[in-house]
């Protein structure tokens, strides 16, 4: 009896055996089957032998491959990629990621979403707006999404918190402000923990809070600190940033004292790092992201600069928006702004490189310090037009004396920090969204060649640009 069964035990292993190297085989048969057929193409798009500048600021890449699947880059190696499908020869161009306006407001998306893209614009960031109710927002994020139109990624703070009689209410009084729809009054703290809670509930990257008292006479008060320091404690409550508008230096401490880390305007500060060492220390603690917007000066003054007018024109993309501007041509009152700005930065001679200097001298001082500067222009006011005025950011940057590289960084990488979405948005990497500019001149040489575009990506797909 035991020899039988031992004798059964051996017959079933056996069996079994034979099962599996008959599947193996069958395995095996179909590898070689399969290695037979044509192979499908491993990346969506291939970008071939470009040179690299990945917006973190380092030193540009050669002869890289570029491997695009399903919208993120997959590879980025010198390792040839072998694919004839989908594969654009880069060879003596540059690739840089897409660029952020991290101020930005599209009074009219559909026309302005055409103009970002078409300059290289993938991403833009709304703080409020005379238009900014939700439903206007919902509509931006719809067009945003898809990718059969050109449009920019969409992010957006809530409505303007701020007071009645003050900015922007007061500046811009055309606009279509609407009290709980385009704009938060604030009249004690207990309406402010209720507005704040309201807002939470929205797909938004903060509270845009407007301080100041200006920007232009007549001078009202400013927000009081106890209102500035309740937004800010409210919406920590909920995980919320606060994007204050700040336009001197006064509000600027106000913002730091309440523990505000996003400061939405350059325009207007100016200081002396050694007379202000505390304000410059207490900035560096605050670990602040901190826009630019010097566009706002620069448009002010655009009517004393003709060759500007003309420059915009042969761009064959704003026709209707400069037949419409020399209509509206304020010599004087232009020429009454840039005495203003030579009396504040104390010109001898005033003129336009004379008010950018002082300015980028500090926001150069502060990038080196290690605080988050970035590109952005309140596009939407005269004489800022949607996409080509990033690049007239960037070149004001270049001309107070910042490094091309660095610059890049501020309207890439920096930026996608202040949002919170750099890790998958800001810089050309494996893992990283494919939203990106082809070039064919060398940025590291001069910024301006940022504006030698030749092709924008988008979710790793080619946009169709406005010339196209």
């Amino acid at each position: 009896m035991k020899y039988r069964l031992l004798a059964k035990a051996q017959s079933i292993k056996s069996g079994i055996i034979m099962q599996i190297i008959s599947m193996l085989l069958f395995a095996y048969l179909l590898i070689s089957i399969s290695c037979k057929r044509p192979l499908v193409p491993p990346y969506d798009l291939v970008i071939s032998n470009v040179t690299v500048i990945d917006g973190s600021g380092s030193p540009a890449k050669q002869h890289m491959y570029v491997g695009i699947r399903n919208g993120i880059i997959h590879k980025l190696d010198t390792l040839k990629i072998d694919q004839r499908e989908n594969n654009i020869d880069a060879s003596g161009k540059y690739l840089i990621p897409g660029l952020f306006d991290a101020h930005a407001h599209a009074n009219s998306y559909k026309e302005d979403f055409k103009k970002f893209i078409h300059f290289g614009v993938t991403s833009i960031f709304m703080p409020g707006g005379s238009k900014a109710s939700n439903s206007y927002y919902e509509a931006m994020r719809s067009l945003a999404k898809q990718d059969s139109l050109p449009a920019p990624r969409v992010y957006h703070t809530s409505q303007h918190f701020t007071m009645e009689g003050r900015h922007p209410v007061k500046t811009y009084p055309g606009g279509k402000w609407i009290e709980g729809e385009t704009v938060y009054y604030l009249r004690d703290t207990l309406q402010i923990e209720r507005i704040v809670k309201k807002v939470s509930h929205d797909p938004i990257k903060g509270i845009k809070l407007t301080i100041e008292d200006g920007p232009s006479p007549p001078f009202v008060s400013r927000m009081p600190q106890e209102f500035v320091n309740k937004v800010a404690s409210e919406a920590e409550l909920y995980g919320l940033a606060v994007f204050a508008h700040v336009s001197d230096n006064d509000e600027l401490r106000m913002a730091l004292k309440a523990g505000i880390s996003n400061i939405i305007h350059f325009t207007g500060v100016d200081f002396d790092f050694d007379k202000e060492e505390q304000l410059v220390d207490s900035i560096i603690k605050a670990d602040i992201s901190w826009v630019t917007t010097l566009m706002l000066d620069k448009s002010f003054i655009y009517p004393l600069y003709p060759n500007w007018i003309q420059e915009v024109e042969a761009l064959n993309v704003y026709s209707n928006d400069t037949a419409a501007l020399k209509d509206s041509i304020k010599i004087a009152e232009a020429q009454e702004y840039l005495n203003i700005a030579a009396n504040f930065y104390q010109l001898k001679t005033p003129g336009f490189e004379g008010i950018v200097k002082p300015q980028v001298y500090i926001i150069k001082r502060m990038y080196d310090l290690g605080v988050n500067m970035v590109i952005g222009t309140d596009t939407g006011n005269t004489f800022i037009f949607p996409g080509y005025s990033v690049h007239e950011e960037m070149q004001m940057m270049e001309l107070g004396g910042m490094k091309p590289l660095d610059i890049i960084r501020m309207g890439t990488l920096n930026a996608a920090k202040m949002l919170q979405v750099a890790d998958s948005l800001g810089t050309i990497e494996p893992g990283k969204v494919a939203d990106m500019i082809l070039l064919d001149k060398d940025p590291s040489e001069t910024i301006k060649n940022t504006l030698s575009i030749q092709m924008v990506i988008k979710n790793g797909q080619v946009q169709r640009r406005i010339s196209d």
